[in-house]
């Protein structure tokens, strides 16, 4: 078993050299332990039946989105020199191209983004359509239950997805089946149902980590915010959760409209006449567009997008993540962007809920430090925001962080916009976040015992594979 296994590693092509690395080694220095986590979590698969349905819903979504969305922009004269590439990359991802017309609202705090959000439900007319990786049955979950039924109940067509790992508390309480009962479509995304199968044929980690909220065809919002309460319950220890939330509208809406679509007709029969489009450019609006990853598309395309947005920073770049094991690609690029000068700063959170995301996390402070990127880690609470803000101009924020996970395992869904005055308002948290932030220098790293760092190098060389 052991040999068929390190032939399976060596023979695969999607591979990089240093994920086929991390494998071999767990198997060769644990061969029984490592054989049977290279059964369970090695190949990054679904499944054929799942890849063929999912194939078949994108390329029918992709044929018809035209007619949906309107005709995409050309890029120029909408989108400075500077960042076309980024969004024409980002176009490349799963083919929706650059939108004019939209408009964003960032919230100011977690209580009123989902106050927000659930008043724009009650004034919901024709649809609501969510979806969470986590759903909690907390004052915030059975607020947006509530919400839902009665929707549901003045006519409105109600659809609301979970995640079958990150929300499986849920699925099993009382207000799930209260939701179902009140005429709330429900539905799980990837769903432990047939355990058995999906160990054999996939694997139990690939996760739908999508946030997605569309009313009416015309109000979506985007951001890091599940739905739960900041105190988050199930990790009260790392509370709060420091989220970000913007509130769109504009022909983003309807391109996240088809994202959840495509989740939606991947577990339940749905045709695309099922979902509201109707969006339309607004005036004086800005450049936007809507990019969704998965283990589904092309393998790569998350770090890469990150890559290349870096890349194209002229004067500063901050971002915030939660959860930070970059490949090659990132970490270099973000090296390579303090050498060239750039105003390079990334914020962490102080403590983490996961330790080991936090020992791999460290083990890159000293490369970056060295290169020149500011380093911070936030204090009051785990922040949890995904921002990516470059020189004013562009921001992107969403679901994906900067990890192994959400570059190759997770659904994701992010927005990428052109836009000064959003993006100040962006910037403008992401410095109220270092406000609250103890900066990190390389006096602090030397101070590390030899144990500690020897520690954090090891999951580090592990990344590749958690």
């Amino acid at each position: 078993m052991v040999l068929l296994t390190v032939l399976r590693i060596l023979s695969r092509e999607n591979l990089t050299s240093v994920t086929r690395l991390a494998w071999f080694l767990v198997v060769i220095t644990l061969p029984m332990f490592g054989v049977i986590i290279y059964f369970l979590f090695g190949d990054v698969n679904l499944g054929r039946s799942i890849n063929t349905r999912h194939k078949t819903v994108i390329e029918h979504i992709r044929s018809l989105h035209s007619t949906k969305l309107g005709d995409v922009v050309q890029l120029e004269g909408v989108i400075d020199e500077a960042y076309k590439p980024a969004f024409r990359y980002a176009t490349s991802i799963n083919g929706f191209g650059t939108t004019i017309g939209n408009r964003a609202e960032l919230m100011p705090d977690a209580k009123t983004a989902r106050g927000r959000l659930l008043e724009d439900i009650e004034q919901a007319h024709s649809s609501v359509h969510v979806l969470y990786y986590i759903w909690l049955n907390d004052k915030t979950g059975t607020d947006m239950a509530n919400a839902l039924m009665r929707a549901a109940g003045r006519g409105v067509q109600c659809k609301a997805m979970v995640d079958g790992l990150g929300s499986r508390s849920f699925i099993k309480s009382v207000l799930w089946k209260d939701m179902q009962a009140a005429g709330v479509e429900c539905s799980i995304a990837l769903p432990f149902h047939r355990i058995i199968k999906t160990i054999l044929f996939s694997r139990l980690d690939l996760r739908n980590h999508r946030k997605i909220t569309v009313i009416d065809g015309r109000v979506t919002y985007c951001g890091s915010q599940n739905c739960a309460d900041p105190e988050f319950a199930v990790k009260a220890k790392y509370a709060p959760w420091v989220d970000i939330m913007l509130r769109f509208e504009g022909p983003v809406v309807a391109q996240n409209q088809l994202l959840f679509a495509s989740d939606w007709m991947l577990e339940e029969e749905a045709s695309l006449e099922d979902f509201n489009f109707s969006a339309k450019p607004l005036k004086a609006g800005f450049p936007a567009q809507v990019w969704g990853d998965g283990p589904t598309e092309r393998k790569g395309a998350t770090p890469e997008m990150f890559a290349t947005l870096i890349a194209q920073a002229q004067k500063t770049l901050t971002i915030s993540t939660p959860y930070f094991i970059p490949d090659e690609k990132v970490l270099g690029a973000l090296c390579a962007c303090a050498h060239r000068g750039v105003e390079t700063i990334i914020i962490f959170p102080a403590r983490n809920d996961s330790w080991i995301v936090r020992a791999a996390s460290r083990s890159y402070y000293r490369k970056l430090l060295e290169a020149g990127v500011v380093i911070y880690e936030f204090k009051g609470g785990l922040l949890h925001a995904k921002t990516l803000t470059i020189d004013g101009k562009i921001s992107l924020l969403g679901s994906s962080n900067m990890d192994i996970r959400s570059f190759d395992l997770n659904y994701e869904n992010n927005v990428l916009l052109s836009d000064r005055k959003t993006t100040k308002a962006i910037y403008k948290r992401q410095r109220d976040y270092i406000a609250n932030a103890s900066l990190v220098e390389l006096a602090d790293i030397n101070t590390w015992k030899l144990p500690g760092r020897v520690w954090n190098n090891v999951i580090a060389t592990l990344g590749p594979i958690l």
